[in-house]
């Protein structure tokens, strides 16, 4: 089982790196890609229904990057007159541009708050912002220790180790959800995201969730543990964790199986650990509840779920777009490009890069919101 859990791995990274190569091993605030270029898959590229010319910017989610490469490459093979940027500068950072009326969208793993929402006014003449879920996956925990390849821990350990009250790899309440590993009497170099992030803003959801008393701190994009050390973006997060000895970090699958790291299994109180798998993510994600009205798409996720098979630690990265206001020059690329993104094609392509596509009831519900854009 563990050869095949690494050869699946390889073959998942494989993919990956086809898409984003050296990317995920850069800063995410200095990543930019147009569209345009390069091949993409023929029979999506052959479904898209292109609209609207010039340039289209967007920037956010670091979480969604490496399936952003994948989709700007497949629309910008088939719709030549647009040319598409997206940085991943971080949810945060993403929406205070989007805010200021610089892009046309924004991506983000956390729905807007409603200080956001008013603000919004501002930018979307007649409307306001809206989110509309798109990218869905696990967020995996990385770990590098030394002669452990797998790895047991549960929300309450992991709530003591990102604030500080675990600090050795051979802690007794490690050893006890490990009996088989041989843990190192090792200091645990604990990585936390450096900018605001909607994947911190998650795991921090999950941990307040599954075990309040470990983590008395309260969820948000910006990083409230004691202690720890910290880097930029997910890709920054991730090679430490891949340098350093004694590393544990919270990122993306994503981010994981390109750079052959290690994610820790997660006892949930199910009947068996669960792994960090887009399969498991989505037993997760289905249990999800809508609690946006209209056309916003806001969804509640199942953090402390039990259920057998599903991966609790998950996000949802949406498109922030005005439901009303959008700008005249970039519409119709807006509409023609997230038309392609909610499509089956669109989702179908993410699973090979460890997201998981959304579940069927919801994206018809994202199809309609891009239809309704105005």
């Amino acid at each position: 089982m563990k050869l095949q859990r690494k050869n699946r791995l390889r073959a998942i990274a494989a993919g990956a790196l086809a898409v984003s190569g050296a990317l995920v091993l850069t800063a995410c605030g200095s990543d930019n890609n147009s569209g345009g270029g390069g091949g993409g898959d023929s029979k999506a590229a052959s479904n898209i229904k292109c609209d609207g010319k010039g340039q289209l910017l967007a920037s956010g989610s670091s979480a969604q990057k490496n399936a952003m490469d994948l989709w700007i490459k497949t629309y910008g093979a088939a719709c030549k007159d647009t040319k598409l940027n997206y940085k991943a500068t971080g949810s945060g950072a993403g929406i205070q541009e989007f805010l200021q009326g610089k892009t046309a969208f924004a991506g983000s793993d956390s729905a807007l708050k409603p200080e956001e929402v008013k603000s919004s006014e501002k930018v979307c003449k007649g409307g306001k912002a809206i989110d509309l879920p798109m990218v869905g996956g696990p967020i995996a925990v990385g770990f590098n220790v030394p002669g452990v390849d797998k790895l047991t821990l549960n929300a309450e350990v992991l709530g003591k180790i990102f604030n500080s009250e675990i600090k050795k790899w051979d802690d007794p309440a490690i050893k006890a959800l490990n009996k088989d590993a041989k843990l190192p009497s090792l200091k645990i170099q604990a990585f936390h995201r450096s900018d605001e992030s909607g994947t911190t803003d998650n795991f921090t959801k999950y941990l307040k969730a599954a075990a309040p008393k470990a983590w008395p701190h309260e969820p948000g994009k910006a990083w409230e543990g004691e202690g720890g050390q910290s880097a930029d973006g997910s890709s920054g997060v991730s090679s430490q964790v891949k340098q350093v000895s004694g590393s544990i970090s919270y990122f993306e699958l994503s981010y994981a199986t390109a750079n052959s790291i290690k994610t820790v299994d997660l006892n949930t109180g199910a009947s068996a650990p669960v792994q960090a798998t887009v399969d498991n993510a989505s037993k997760a994600i289905s249990e999800a509840k809508i609690k946006g009205t209209g056309s916003d798409l806001a969804l509640d996720l199942a953090y402390d779920t039990k259920a057998d098979g599903a991966y609790p630690i998950t996000l949802v990265t949406y498109e922030i777009a005005c439901d009303k206001g959008n700008k005249a020059s970039t519409l119709a690329a807006t509409k023609s490009f997230l038309t392609y993104v909610a499509s089956e094609d669109g989702q179908t392509s993410l699973k090979e890069l460890g997201y998981a596509p959304l579940p069927t009831e919801i994206a018809n519900k994202v199809r309609e919101s891009v239809k309704s854009l105005s």
